[in-house]
């Protein structure tokens, strides 16, 4: 399968065109769309994103972005649920490099699906998890 599966602060940025995504991730992102690849986040990441518009961290409009690309008829964004088979690729995220649940859980949908992780987060780029940023 050919494609990327997002961190949240990933999706985030790039749905609000942010500059704090770089732009060779950018290149990468749309690279893998015009070859006919996928985007795929885990249902943790939308719940993030929910919590943080809730909070006030984030504004609406990435709720909105979100749930705009997620319904597109073109299939480029693609949101994974959770299952026994994500559940148990938990394991495969070590808990001394990555200690926050939501994180080993993203971090295992990556690992679940055999596609590369788009992240800045260091502690799983050096858990071993094939990662681009």
């Amino acid at each position: 399968m050919n494609g990327l599966v997002l961190d949240t602060h990933a999706l985030v940025w790039l749905l609000l065109d942010s500059k704090l995504l770089p732009p060779s991730v950018t290149e990468i992102v749309h690279k893998t769309l015009s070859a006919g690849g996928r985007l795929f986040i885990s249902v943790i990441s939308a719940i993030e994103i929910v919590y943080l518009v809730e909070k006030g961290r984030l504004p609406a409009v990435a709720l909105e972005r979100l749930s705009g690309a997620v319904s597109d008829a073109s299939g480029e964004l693609n949101v994974v649920p959770l299952d026994l088979k994500l559940a148990l690729s938990v394991r495969e995220i070590p808990r001394e490099d990555v200690r926050d649940m939501p994180d080993r859980i993203i971090a295992a949908t990556a690992f679940c699906m055999k596609l590369p992780f788009v992240t800045r987060d260091r502690a799983i780029r050096a858990s071993g998890l094939e990662t681009i940023w």
